[in-house]
């Protein structure tokens, strides 16, 4: 996947209080690594996976 490439949808978890989100595997956004931009109204966040599993989004 590059920066042009749409990350590929998984099916989300049905709960009767969740409408079907979009979801996505987070490996995928970050390709395979550990870390991606993501830009949102033209600031730069980025989305780090942790060594321990966890997500962390920075501005």
């Amino acid at each position: 996947m590059n920066a042009l490439t749409t990350p590929r949808r998984i099916d989300a978890f049905q709960t009767s209080d969740v409408e079907n989100l979009p979801t996505f595997d987070a490996r995928d956004l970050v390709n395979n690594g550990v870390q991606a931009r993501i830009v949102l109204d033209q600031q730069i966040y980025v989305l780090r996976i942790t060594r321990a599993g966890k997500l962390i989004l920075t501005k």
